[in-house]
């Protein structure tokens, strides 16, 4: 794909990614990849990650990937997701690289990985963008 977005631009469009602190560091067809860092707001009981804090880096990323891979003038939206979560980020960063695994005429199917900063595996997204076209 050509004249692919800035990782900036890309995130202007998902304004709740800037409230979470979310950062693209590679956004691209193949691999998106989108780093959070830990902080006590975004927190549950003992001071780990919310899980929900979790899914919105998945699905950020997700959803960035998909749309990297639409056609020309459509849009998406998740109609799907699921996560399994391993382990728990107490500190640090975590960063998530997602990439296609089915892209389609009507729906594009994105596996996300969660690493902690040790390159540990926290979680695995596994989400479905519908492809929305105008018309």
């Amino acid at each position: 794909m050509t004249g692919t977005p800035a990782p900036e631009a890309l995130l202007k469009a998902v304004p709740f990614a800037g409230e979470l602190g979310i950062s693209l560091e590679e956004a691209v067809p193949h691999q998106v990849r989108a780093v959070l860092a830990w902080a006590p707001e975004l927190c549950t009981v003992g001071g780990a990650l919310h899980g929900g804090t979790l899914m919105a880096l998945a699905d950020t990323a997700g959803a960035v990937c998909a749309f990297l891979n639409l056609p020309p003038g459509a849009s998406t939206s998740t109609v799907e997701s699921k996560t399994n979560f391993f382990r728990a980020v107490r500190s640090g960063t975590v960063l998530a690289e997602a990439r296609p695994v089915h892209v389609g005429r009507s729906y594009v199917a994105v596996r996300t990985d969660l690493r902690d900063e040790d390159g540990t595996l926290v979680g695995q997204t596994t989400q479905t963008q519908a492809v929305r076209t105008a018309g």
